[in-house]
């Protein structure tokens, strides 16, 4: 399955930045300078990496 990709509505024009890609029941990011890599989460978990990275939890 093909996914299509959307850059972030905060990314300035440049090389580094997020996009992401949605599935059934799953959200898929990646760095535009590193696309290979993705992390692939369903919305729960991304809901909570968030919460995390606000908190300033995962430092």
């Amino acid at each position: 399955m093909t996914q299509i990709w959307q850059k972030s509505s905060y990314c300035s024009e440049g090389d580094a930045c997020l996009n992401l890609a949605s599935g059934p029941n799953r959200i898929h990011l990646r760095e535009s300078d590193t696309p290979r890599t993705t992390l692939t989460l369903t919305p729960r978990h991304l809901a909570a990496l968030i919460r995390a990275l606000k908190a300033g939890s995962l430092r």
